[in-house]
């Protein structure tokens, strides 16, 4: 029996929402790569069927902002489980909009999300062997920023 050649994309599991606290941004100002930020991440939540926990303080997000409509993220911080585990997440992400839009953002104003593009490949990584199939999967997601966090709908790739 012949399969049709059309490859089917792959199947996206729900894990929970990250709502990341930060602080003021750290402005490092241009760079050759582009206009440096630091934003410092100082605690949170995750909650969700698959993941429940804190966002622990001491993590950042290294932004570039390469134009006025395209910011690239790079935040790495860490997560607590209720049972104690620790989880070590890499967030890559790109962020755009209208240059009116991320103007704003930038800012630290508020931004209706649908008016921005916002989505990340995220890696964890964790020791704990209860949540060892975090090490072997990929996840992806959406964000949303708001004047005082940003929060991540994070998805397993099947």
């Amino acid at each position: 029996m012949a399969r049709d050649s059309t490859p089917l994309p792959p199947a996206l599991g729900y894990v929970g929402t990250l709502s990341v606290l930060i602080a003021a941004p750290i402005d490092v100002g241009p760079t050759p790569e582009g206009h440096r930020r630091i934003i410092p991440i100082t605690g949170g939540t995750v909650t969700g069927p698959r993941l429940t926990g804190r966002v622990l303080s001491g993590g950042a997000d290294f932004q570039t902002l390469h134009s006025p409509e395209l910011t690239q993220l790079e935040a790495r911080y860490a997560i607590e489980t209720e049972d104690g585990a620790v989880i070590s997440v890499d967030n890559a992400a790109l962020r755009s909009g209208s240059t009116e839009a991320m103007a704003r953002l930038v800012a630290g104003e508020a931004v209706d999300p649908v008016e921005i593009y916002f989505r990340c490949a995220v890696r964890l990584r964790t020791s704990a062997a209860e949540w060892d199939w975090m090490n072997r999967t990929l996840f992806v997601g959406s964000g949303e920023r708001y004047p005082d966090k940003v929060v991540v709908h994070l998805f397993a790739v099947a």
